[in-house]
């Protein structure tokens, strides 16, 4: 589903998606939900967050959620009981939610399951912490792994907000403009191509002898997005290849509607940019 024809399903259903966050520490998420985009979003009544913390679920006075794995080797792994007894409370109060492990092993996190999942109506991440999960969890429960990359980090806690964030920015009224999910890196162009986005500039119109791009300049807007797109295929031909169709090999014209080639300019230095 392309981010156009989410646009719609929302407008047309008034739906608002509900996104539980079962984890052991919710006190380190909360003041994140609070702020910006996610703020926004729940603030305004468009989005609903709830954390959960499946240490409630332990079935001892200690409250015990880990033990040491069978077999031996280093760390805690977590039992299933209290993650199953956790998720089987909320859909008998919520019903039915589309569920998803967070972990290293899992399917990497692109833009088509974002668009995915901002289209579901209850979304269910379980940070994982320590070793992981018991495999038995996997076993009786039907629940998708998610990888936010080849790397790992102490818990499911940060990959889960990458996660909730990704698809709140494309429910509608969200962002200030709806354009921007439209404009982003990975969604699909009007050709259904999914490029980086291209370069921005703003003022100055010159910082330490860099100029801005004359294009952006003249108030041609066909020039303009011409020029955008030229920008987006190149980077997208220089950084990320993989995303381009076939051997990789489009030329500039063929992306093109009008317009020519500028220069090289500088470089989006912003990390993690859209």
């Amino acid at each position: 589903m392309g981010a156009r024809k989410l646009l719609r399903l929302f407008s047309e259903e008034g739906t608002v998606p509900l996104f539980a966050i079962l984890t052991l520490f919710p006190d380190a998420l909360e003041p994140y939900l609070g702020s910006s985009i996610l703020g926004i979003a729940q603030s305004k009544g468009l989005l609903d967050v709830k954390l959960v913390d499946f240490r409630d679920f332990a079935r001892d006075r200690h409250r015990t959620v880990d033990e040491r794995p069978f077999g031996g080797g280093p760390g805690m792994v977590l039992r299933p009981e209290p993650l199953v007894d956790c998720i089987e409370w909320l859909e008998e109060r919520h019903g039915r939610f589309r569920r998803l492990a967070l972990c290293p092993g899992g399917q990497v996190l692109r833009q088509p399951l974002v668009t995915e999942l901002a289209s579901e109506e209850r979304v269910l991440l379980i940070c994982g912490r320590y070793e992981g999960f018991d495999a038995r969890i996997r076993q009786v429960l039907e629940i998708e792994e998610v990888s936010v990359g080849d790397f790992v980090v102490a818990g499911g806690e940060l990959p889960a907000l990458m996660v909730l964030e990704a698809a709140a920015r494309l429910i509608p009224g969200v962002l200030g403009d709806e354009r921007s999910a439209l404009e982003d890196s990975f969604a699909p162009n009007e050709d259904g191509m999914e490029l980086l986005d291209c370069p921005h500039y703003t003022r100055p119109r010159m910082y330490r002898g860099l100029p801005v791009p004359e294009v952006l300049l003249s108030g041609d807007h066909q020039a303009i997005a011409a020029w955008r797109r030229q920008q987006a295929l190149e980077r997208t031909k220089n950084t990320r290849p993989d995303l381009l169709p076939g051997d990789n090999t489009i030329s500039t014209n063929q992306a093109l509607n009008s317009g020519s080639a500028q220069t090289p300019t500088p470089a989006d230095t912003r990390h993690n940019a859209p």
